[in-house]
């Protein structure tokens, strides 16, 4: 069973904790559709990354309804 030395006060306690605070998420403006998105990341509304067209939206694609 793990016992401590040395009681640690709650100055050295906090100052460990100091840095476990959630942060806040930074969405980004989509410069293709205009939709809040996760910087960095491919815009799930329209696919689009950097002005590039990266994945095709769903009503995009034709399929073969044999195919499904």
């Amino acid at each position: 069973m793990a016992v401590q030395q040395n009681k640690v006060s709650k100055s050295r306690r906090n100052n460990r904790r100091a840095h476990d605070a959630l942060v806040a998420a930074n969405p980004n403006e989509c410069p293709n559709c205009g939709e809040l998105k996760r910087p960095h990341h491919v815009c799930a509304s329209c696919g689009h990354y950097d002005d590039r067209e990266i994945v095709a939206i769903g009503d995009e694609i034709d399929l073969d309804e044999d195919a499904a």
